[in-house]
Order: structure tokens, then sequence, then C-alpha cells
């Protein structure tokens, strides 16, 4: 009697639709004839094939009871016809047929033998000291290691995809992972297939052409598209995965080979990319995006502010790749998304920042203030006796800290105050930050953002942060310092000033002001001996530079 269970259909009868393969990878028929204890001989047939199960049979047409991928074990109780049985077998899809000689036949028919030659069915000779069951026992045994391995090779891609997610290029550091996992080419291809980033080695011109017309069948242009398609090329494993998002962007993989687990890593990849290219605004901030590119455009507060939606206060934040890499827009998206913020400007060219827009945050992390009552203005930090202050106006991070929390604007009756404690370092940026702003400030805060970037980079901080002006400053009326200002430095010239801003705010530093202004620090001292000609002062004495830098800053 056969060892499986009924199927529906009548016998003989072929099903359209096979059963799903067991949840373990399929075990090679070599792994089994290597174990010697079995004692298994392989007698005829092809040496390479997949096993899914073993099963049993001594019907004289077990067809009916076959799922395919089986190592079908007999004695050979009804065979009549070899050649018919065999026939039957292969039609069947069976992997390969186990004879087991004694007491029925006292060595495998010729005729079987000549068959499974004929037909390409692998036959093994099992010895009359080794039952079935022993094995169908190795075979499980087998399967639940090979599903072990399978486990735990998931479990490590699945680790290095995460953690390339967390890298500052996520996207472009997940698909160089998926390619090293899968040993191919990973290429994210956009709905009409141009490629946005790839990875790994290229596939012949064929395959290539072949991968973006698979891309083209799962992009959801339209409804109905797949999920997921497959296809072969001359040897190529090619697939795509639509990512999530409704934005057609698909994962497309090409691999020499196709190993178990695959499809389990490449979903999780799918996963991934799916949540990093993803746009990070919705309809509500379409509007927001829009004002953006209109602010930098050159248009006037008035017409920004309905679009923000808000008065403010805002944060300008410029950044940079430690590494040096340019970043791309969806870098550049993680990196706003990491912010909580959708307003990224990262398409001004090579070799520029990234810019950020950040608006108020959640009402329980504000300090809000009531109506005709101005926000608390937390301390500076101070010096330590017998340590150096840190620069007035500019307070960096050491690497892995959080960079002290500037000293607050006033909020305006209704406002909420900004929290610049929502700035913290982010692993492979380099990040300038200009106090919050009001929105008709914007264009300063631009400007402020650029030379906290500079000054970061300069001072190896992985976050600056420009400072309002406070303490002492504060209490000179700001007309006032701004006519002192311009009469103080009249004399200079633009590029002048700048350089001696950045030259105070790294305490005469001529290395570190070279690094911020991307000059030669030979430039930086014929500038600085320039300003101190024309201003005619002593730049050595502190009270000069504490005077100089007030005037500085209400420029």
């Amino acid at each position: 009697m056969d060892e499986t269970s009924m199927p529906n259909s009548s016998a003989g009868t072929t099903q359209t639709t096979p059963p799903p393969g067991p949840p373990t990878p399929p075990i090679p028929l070599a792994e089994l004839l290597a174990r010697e204890e079995l004692g298994l001989r392989r007698i005829a047939g092809p040496a390479d094939a997949d096993l899914l199960w073993v099963h049993t049979s001594e019907m004289a047409d077990p067809y009916p009871y076959l799922l395919g991928g089986e190592l079908l074990l007999s004695a050979g109780v009804l065979l009549a016809d070899p050649d018919h049985y065999v026939g039957r077998l292969v039609e069947a899809g069976a992997a390969a047929l186990g004879f087991g000689v004694r007491p029925v036949h006292e060595t495998v028919p010729a005729a079987l033998i000549e068959a499974c030659d004929r037909q390409g069915l692998p036959l093994l000779e099992v010895p009359p000291e080794t039952p079935f069951t022993t094995i169908a026992r190795a075979v499980w045994r087998l399967m639940a290691e090979a599903r072990h391995r399978e486990l735990r090779r998931v479990t490590r891609a699945q680790q290095a995809l995460a953690t390339a997610a967390a890298r500052p290029d996520p996207v472009p550091a997940v698909l160089q992972q998926l390619a090293t996992q899968l040993g191919g080419r990973a290429v994210l291809l956009t709905a009409r297939g141009q490629e946005v980033h790839a990875a790994g080695r290229r596939p012949d011109p064929e395959a290539a052409g072949a991968l973006t017309r698979l891309a083209r069948v799962v992009a959801r242009e339209r409804p109905g598209s797949p999920s997921s398609a497959t296809d072969t090329q001359r040897g190529t494993h090619l697939s795509a995965y639509a990512l999530g998002g409704g934005e057609g962007l698909v994962l497309a993989l090409a691999t020499r080979r196709r190993e178990s687990g695959d499809h389990t890593v490449a979903g999780i990849a799918v996963v991934l990319l799916s949540l990093l290219a993803a746009p990070h605004q919705g309809a509500d901030a379409a509007g927001r995006s829009a004002a953006l590119v209109r602010m930098l455009l050159g248009a006037s507060p008035a017409e920004v502010a309905p679009l923000l939606g808000s008065t403010g206060p805002w944060t300008v934040i410029h950044a940079r790749r430690t590494d040096g890499a340019p970043a791309d827009a969806l870098t550049a998206g993680a990196l706003g998304a990491s912010l909580g913020t959708a307003l990224v400007d990262a398409e001004r060219g090579a070799g520029e920042a990234v810019r950020v827009l950040l608006g108020p945050g959640p009402e329980p992390d504000r300090i809000a203030a009531r109506p005709g009552e101005t926000a608390p203005e937390p301390a500076r930090p101070t010096a330590r006796p017998g340590e150096t202050a840190t620069e007035p106006d500019l307070i960096a991070a050491r690497p892995g800290e959080t960079a002290p929390e500037p000293a607050r604007p006033m909020a305006q009756p209704g406002e909420r105050a900004a929290d610049p404690a929502r700035l913290t370092p982010r692993p492979g940026w380099t990040l300038g930050a200009s106090a919050p702003t009001p929105v008709t400030a914007l264009a300063a805060a631009d400007a402020l953002a650029a030379r906290a970037l500079a000054h970061a980079r300069a001072t190896r901080a992985p976050l600056t942060v420009d400072a309002p002006t406070g303490g002492l400053a504060a209490l000179v009326p700001p007309e006032q310092a701004a006519a002192h200002a311009r009469a103080l430095l009249a004399p200079l010239t633009a590029p002048l000033a700048d350089t001696l801003r950045s030259w105070l705010s790294l305490h005469g530093s001529w290395d570190r002001t070279a690094v911020a202004l991307g000059v030669h620090r030979n430039t930086v001292r014929q500038r600085i001996e320039r300003c101190a000609e024309l201003l005619g002062a002593d730049l050595d004495d502190m009270d000069v530079r504490a005077e100089l830098w007030f005037a500085l800053r209400q420029t």
C-alpha cells in the first residue's frame, strides 16, 4: 500500500498545479550517496538530482501518489514492465529510484537498469542490510542540517543588510551587501528601466537587457502587476522585485547560481529598500518642499511662510559626508528622515553640501511661551577653572557626544521656542546648524549653517551649532551694535571679514582656518596681516579680538 494519502483527483490524472515543496532546501543526491553507512550505489542514470521527499511504494504504477522530486524506494514486488514503470516515474517528476535487492529480486533487473539509463532517471542499489526507513531517516536528517545552514545564512545576511541600512549611504550600502551575499549583481531601477544604484559584477549585455525587461514586468505602473518575477538567460538567473511606496522602483538581481535562501535574503533587502527609498513626505508636505525650492530661488519670506505653514522657529542644517563622497538624493533623503524632516536639498551640484530645513518639533519637546511671556533662556556653558572656554558662539560636539544646547532665542507671543537638542551627530555625516530662526531670517540662517559646517570640518567635530547672540552682547541694543560693527569693519572687504571671523572662531589657528575656508595657510596669514593693517589694530591683543568678534557677530 502507498504511504502517501490519496489525492482528490482520480488516478492517472495529471495535476495542473503541483503542490509546493517542503519548507526545506532540496538535498543533492551526492550527499545521500556519501553516507557510507547506507551502502547505496548508483548504477544507472545521471549523477545530479535534488531530493525533496522520500516515498516508499510497491504499486505497479505509483504515478497518482507522487508529488515530484521524490526518492522512490521499491523492492519491485509488482514490477512487470520496467520500461513503462520508469516512464511513469519520469512523467511524475520523481528525482531518483532506490531499488532494494532481496528477498524479491536477488539483483537489480538489467531491464530496469537499461530503462533508467535511457530515460535519465538515477537508479540506486539498496543493499539487503539497509532498511528503507533508515534511508528516509538519513534524508530527513540531511534536510534538517540543510535547513539549519540556510537559517544561519539568512540570519547573517539579515544582520549584514541591517548594518548596511544604518550607514550614511544606506541604499548603495544595502545593494552592495546584497550583491555580496548572493554573489551577483543588484540594481535599483526605475519603472522605465533607468539605473538608480547598482552593485556587483555587471552581467553580459544580453542578460542585462533581459533584466531590464523583467523589471518592467513588476514595475507597478498598471493594476495587476506581479510583485516579483524570475527568468533565466544563458545560465544567469534573473529576478525582479517591486518595492513598496508606489514610486515604481524595482530591485533587480542577476546571479550565476541560485541557492536555497536567496529568495528570503532578497525579500529582506526589498523591505529595507522600500523603507529607505520611499518618499519621506506625504501630500501635505508637497507644499513645504515647493516652499523650500522657492526660498532657495529667491522668493520673499511673505510668499514662503504660508506654504511652510509655520513662522518657525526653523533650523537650517548643512551636511557633508565624512568620507568626502557626494550624497545623492536617496542618501540625503535618509539623512532628512533621521532628522525628522522631508525638506532636503541635495541637488545643488557636485561638491556642494546637503541642506536640510528642520521645522518646529512636537509640542511635548518644546518650551512654549504663553502670550505676553518669553521662553526661558538656559545658561550658556562656561569653562571650568584651568580650562579653555569654547568659542563664544560656536558650540562643537566631540565625536560620539551630543552638542551642548545653545542659548534659545526669545520666543514671540504665541510661538514655540526651538529645541536644538533635537540635533545630535549622525554617523557618517558632518553637520553644521544655524540657531532656530523665524522664517523671515532663513537666508541669514543659511549662511550661519554654512559657517558652522566649515567650523565643524576644521575642528573635526561631527556637529557644530551656531548659537544666537547672548550674554553681555545681548544687552547692547541691536541698532547700536550694528552701527558700531559697520563703522569698525568698514575697511575690510567681504573675503577679509570672513577670514577674520573664521580665524577668531578657531582661536587663531592657521591650519584650521585654512581647512574651514578651503585655502592655503599662507593665504590665511596674508589676509590676517592685511586685516591688522587696514584696521590699525594689534590682533594679538585679547581686547581687540573680543571687540572684533562682537562686531563680526552683528554682520
